[in-house]
């Protein structure tokens, strides 16, 4: 298990969103965390410092590509590029420095999958440089994959079937559990648990830590298969749970 860092843009700059709080029809909505005075590279350069490999640059909404390619040139090869990619331009995000890149809301319309487009995308980097967000929030006791901003709900589970189906186009998965993010107030234990059992790739779990306890109950939830991204809880984030020198040492106490 390693933890894996973030670069979350917004407007261009790096910040820390409460999840599900970013939507493009209420702008009012939106909960901030931390606005960064560093740009993306700032991060980026300090991740490559500590090698901090398989982190991942998010890009919330229009505004963001030339805060995501400085990021992205500040460590060529180690972070994974996610937000508005597509099968037309996922190609330009690898050369651009990209190690993989990250799609969710292209692979829905309407609430249901478009495998044409998983295959488009597959086709287009290969299985091994795509990663595919589950990202998901939970109705009903059971957790849906949402999309667009993490705003609607889709009609897909995710469960064993789910995991098993999306694995055959991908080589890994980031799943934020967005009732928790950004708020850190602990970590989403039954999603934690139920990708720790059934998760047949690497995968990066996302949501609530607030502590290095909460890693290694993530840790112990998913037998040890699962990475985690740590947000707001970050001093380097504005946060007061986690310093970044604890993280990285918990990668090094780890063997990372």
């Amino acid at each position: 298990m390693k933890f894996r860092p973030c670069i979350d843009l917004h407007g261009g700059t790096v910040k820390q969103i409460v999840g599900g709080t970013l939507s493009d029809a209420d702008a009012s909505a939106l909960k901030t965390n931390f606005v960064a005075d560093q740009p993306p590279s700032y991060y980026a350069a300090m991740y490559r410092r500590d090698r901090l490999f398989g982190g991942h640059v998010i890009m919330l909404g229009p505004g963001n590509e030339e805060a995501a390619r400085q990021a992205l040139a500040a460590f060529p090869g180690g972070l994974q590029i996610g937000g508005g990619i597509t099968a037309t331009n996922a190609k330009q995000w690898l050369d651009s420095g990209a190690s993989a890149v990250i799609v969710t809301s292209y692979v829905f319309k309407d609430g249901r999958i478009y495998e044409e487009r998983l295959r488009e995308l597959t086709a287009a980097v290969g299985r091994e440089r795509l990663v595919i967000d589950l990202s998901c929030r939970k109705r009903d006791g059971r957790y849906y994959v949402v999309t667009d901003r993490w705003q609607k709900f889709t009609a897909t589970v995710v469960d064993e079937r789910s995991l098993q189906y999306f694995a055959s186009f991908c080589a890994e998965f980031l799943i934020h559990a967005v009732d928790v993010e950004g708020q850190c107030a602990g970590i989403a234990e039954d999603i934690a648990a139920l990708l720790g059992r059934y998760a047949p790739i690497p995968t990066t779990y996302a949501g609530g830590v607030r502590t290095l306890a909460d890693l290694h109950r993530i840790k112990e939830l998913g037998h040890n298969r699962l990475d985690a991204t740590i947000g707001s809880a970050l001093d380097i984030f504005g946060g007061s749970g986690i310093t970044y020198a604890g993280a990285v040492a918990f990668n090094r106490s780890e063997g990372h």
